[in-house]
């Protein structure tokens, strides 16, 4: 039996948006919009959709370095939103982070050493400076990194290196919990499988659960137990990912996977162009919020009546009125 990790219960974010003659508020953008899901202990949820739908605010929320506007965040049988400041920093031992942009989330100025070292330090996990780089030391060569990298800087190192920093910096207080958050989508393509094998490798060593947020559904096939399709703030389908891939449901997913290039040039997959752009979040459309771009949308229901996540096979759950 799976132990439950985490558990997220309608989780909404709003940000509020100034404008008009005296910047009062004017609107809210519906960054995250009733989120449901939940994670088992050592398992990997991708989290997919396009940019702009609420992934990154989603994962961010998690860890409360965005404060949600509403919803439950249960970790372990804790209340996320309910944690003050020191309870918060001892939850951030076990929820680690792991950044998009490998170039922006490095200090400049730190050495490789004090950047993976600094959550020791913060959370009192060595007690002498031996013991410090020797933990720092392993760290890196874990991640493939050698030890001499220690004293080296962020500019020293390609893309993919300097990920591997980010992902030395999250295993550094023996996380439970890993938010990926897009970590692959700034590096070449050849990097992101190496990446995604380390991560995978880590994962078998370590335990360790992953929320693994991505906007290509090949780049989380392979690593995800399950995958969540995410579309303006709302769940659209989740489903084991091989049920996903065969047989998915709903037709945002249909398009996403229509996209996706097949390595075989005998295998000839039928594209699914969606007409239109992303609705903007500030006004998202009534009903169904996929309805203006739906090739199988009929009104007035997808347009008046917002679709419930419904159970549709065993672990395949879908919100579409037609599915």
């Amino acid at each position: 039996m799976s132990e439950r990790l985490l558990s997220i219960r309608n989780l909404t974010k709003a940000f509020p948006v100034k404008g008009g003659l005296f910047s009062g508020q004017a609107g809210s953008v519906h960054a995250v919009d009733g989120v449901d899901f939940n994670i088992d202990r050592g398992e990997t949820l991708g989290l997919v959709g396009e940019s702009g739908c609420g992934k990154s605010t989603t994962g961010r929320c998690v860890l409360r370095l965005i404060e949600p506007t509403s919803g439950e965040i249960d970790f372990e049988g804790r209340n996320v939103r309910s944690l003050g400041a020191k309870d918060l920093r001892a939850l951030r031992r076990d929820i680690q982070i792991i950044f998009q942009d490998p170039y922006a989330s490095l200090n400049p100025r730190m050495s490789v050493g004090a950047i993976v070292g600094e959550a020791l330090i913060i959370h009192k996990l060595t007690k002498t400076r031996r013991q410090f780089e020797d933990r720092v030391v392993n760290l890196l060569e874990i991640v493939g990194l050698r030890a001499d990298d220690m004293g080296r800087y962020p500019n020293q190192f390609s893309g993919g290196q300097r990920q591997r920093v980010g992902i030395a910096r999250a295993l550094a207080v023996e996380p439970k919990l890993i938010i990926c958050d897009e970590p692959v989508s700034a590096l070449d393509v050849s990097i992101q499988a190496q990446i995604i094998n380390l991560l995978e490798d880590l994962q078998q060593k370590f335990g360790l659960a992953y929320l693994f947020i991505a906007h290509d559904l090949s780049v989380v096939e392979h690593i995800s137990r399950r995958v969540a399709v995410m579309y303006l703030g709302r769940i659209v389908e989740t489903a084991p990912a091989r049920a996903l891939y065969v047989s998915p449901l709903h037709p945002y997913t249909e398009a996403l996977l229509s996209a996706v290039p097949i390595p075989d040039p005998k295998v000839k997959r039928r594209r699914i162009a969606l007409q239109g752009e992303m609705p903007s979040p500030i006004h998202p459309p009534t009903g169904c919020h996929f309805h203006t771009r739906c090739p199988i949308a009929q009104f007035p229901l997808c347009s008046s009546r917002t679709p419930a996540l419904k159970q549709s096979s065993d672990g395949h759950w879908v919100a579409c009125h037609f599915r």
